[in-house]
């Protein structure tokens, strides 16, 4: 094998891998089936919890982006739908002409406290609740390892 032959996966780590695509396909489509009721998807739920974790319930645009794992031209238009629902509004950045900060509303705060139980409960039955606690914190291991790899 030469440096340019790919090193394909082996039966039991392309196994895995598929379970693993299988698994964050079915997690993804039920948290954003228990949130559809509220409004919102997945992403504009993350949007709010960033938003809502943040000093003064603010961030830059680019920090939310890389936050909420979204890319910038997406996140200006998961924002703009935002706005427009009164969740959240966007203005100048004081320091730095370019820069734009995206700011949670109370109405946006609100629908996040009204969505967070229910989105809670779905990780729980989808996911925490399903895997055995040593099996959870292994997953934990190992996004933590893909993680720091990413960065």
């Amino acid at each position: 094998m030469d440096a340019t032959s790919p090193r394909w996966l082996d039966s039991e780590q392309q196994k895995v891998w598929r379970v693993y695509l299988d698994g964050a396909a079915r997690i993804d489509a039920h948290l954003d089936t228990v949130l559809r009721p509220y409004g919102l998807d997945l992403g504009e739920y993350e949007i709010l919890v960033r938003l809502s974790e943040a000093d003064e319930r603010r961030m830059r645009m680019s920090d939310l982006a890389e936050a909420a794992r979204q890319s910038r031209s997406r996140l200006t238009h998961t924002v703009a739908r935002m706005e427009k629902k009164g969740l959240l509004n966007r203005m100048p950045c004081s320091d730095d002409r370019r820069g734009v900060i995206a700011a949670l509303t109370d109405e946006g705060f609100a629908l996040l406290e009204s969505a967070a139980p229910a989105h809670v409960a779905s990780v729980r039955e989808v996911l925490v609740d399903v895997v055995d606690p040593d099996d959870f914190r292994a997953l934990g291991r190992a996004m933590t390892a893909v993680t720091e790899v990413a960065h």
